[in-house]
């Protein structure tokens, strides 16, 4: 059996040397892919000793140099899903160092990104400039919201948790999720109906997580809670892989490499819902797709290409996604 743990670090390697900017604490300069990509590290030194010191500089560094990068302030910026994305960034980062400036962050981050409840349709927004009611903005709002509330001193507790049962009731009767239990691209912010968009894989990944996190928050409703992500779990693992397994973007390749980072948020979600409700049919997933990227879609210099079953084009996001899917599949095993 291949060594997914030794595959991330030598992988990490190769994504800090060519892509990571120490002045800036960004990869490739990006944003939210950044963000990304930072709770990737926090994560995997949270299940590997030996990486754990040097995700710790890394998210250090991170943290330092990257609150106003790209002309924004404190990671707030008009896009109330990057928010989100840095917001998860900071959790997983206080559970790496449990250091109390991180949960601050994400706490100021999730307070934003509640100002965005404006909408004619209930749920957020996606952006300041209210051009649509994206499932990512929402699905993320209930990810830090509940994440926040098994995090936060207990008389704080309360009001996160309410707010992402809340998140979870209007997400599981807005129509989002469709028939096939996939999660379209949001809401049409006129009939305030499923828009038929995309499903990209993230939107599953991300929804995933929140119900994970929701169920350590409301521990009356976890059963039902955790078998509600299964079932969406096997709908997305079914439906948006190819015949032999492989989780593919529901859209014609190539991929740009901000789509090419929407895997990597699906498959840590998903590694995390098998870290708390382990299953044989997700191990059987992650081998099988971690298998795949090794052995068939890894350029020349080691840098994973968008279409794990092989082919595609190599990006850092691409990159990135792939070790997502190889922490995912150590953290399986263990």
């Amino acid at each position: 059996m291949a060594d997914y743990a030794r595959e991330a670090n030598d992988a990490i390697k190769i994504m800090q040397n060519k892509w990571y900017n120490t002045r800036t604490g960004l990869w490739n300069n990006m944003w939210w892919e950044s963000a990304n990509i930072a709770e990737s590290i926090a994560k995997f030194g949270i299940q590997d000793a030996s990486f754990r010191p040097a995700a710790k500089d890394i998210i250090a560094n991170t943290y330092a140099k990257s609150p106003n990068q790209n002309g924004y302030k404190n990671w707030h910026n008009e896009y109330y899903d990057d928010m989100g994305w840095w917001a998860m960034a900071w959790i997983a980062s206080y559970d790496l160092t449990q250091e109390k400036k991180y949960l601050d962050t994400a706490r100021d981050l999730f307070d934003a990104m509640s100002a965005g409840a404006t909408t004619p349709c209930r749920g957020i927004w996606w952006d300041e400039a209210h051009t649509s009611i994206a499932t990512i903005s929402n699905s993320l709002l209930l990810a830090v919201g509940a994440a926040l509330a098994n995090r936060v001193p207990d008389n704080d507790r309360a009001g996160y948790r309410a707010a992402a049962d809340a998140q979870w009731d209007w997400l599981s009767s807005s129509g989002v999720i469709n028939k096939q239990r996939l999660l379209n691209d949001g809401i049409d912010q006129h009939t305030c109906k499923n828009d038929k968009k995309t499903t990209w894989t993230y939107n599953q990944g991300v929804l995933l997580r929140g119900l994970s996190e929701l169920a350590i928050a409301l521990p009356a409703s976890s059963t039902a809670l955790l078998a509600r992500a299964a079932q969406l779990g096997d709908a997305s693992m079914t439906l948006l892989a190819d015949h032999d397994g492989i989780l593919n973007e529901p859209t014609t390749p190539p991929l740009d490499q901000q789509a090419a980072m929407f895997k990597g948020a699906y498959i840590r979600s998903l590694g995390g819902l098998q870290r708390r409700w382990p299953r044989d049919q997700v191990k059987q997933f992650l081998d099988r797709n971690a298998a795949a990227l090794v052995g068939r879609a890894k350029a020349r210099d080691g840098v994973f290409m968008d279409l794990w079953q092989g082919g595609g084009t190599p990006s850092v996001t691409a990159h990135a996604s792939g070790i997502d899917l190889l922490v995912a599949a150590a953290g399986a095993g263990l």
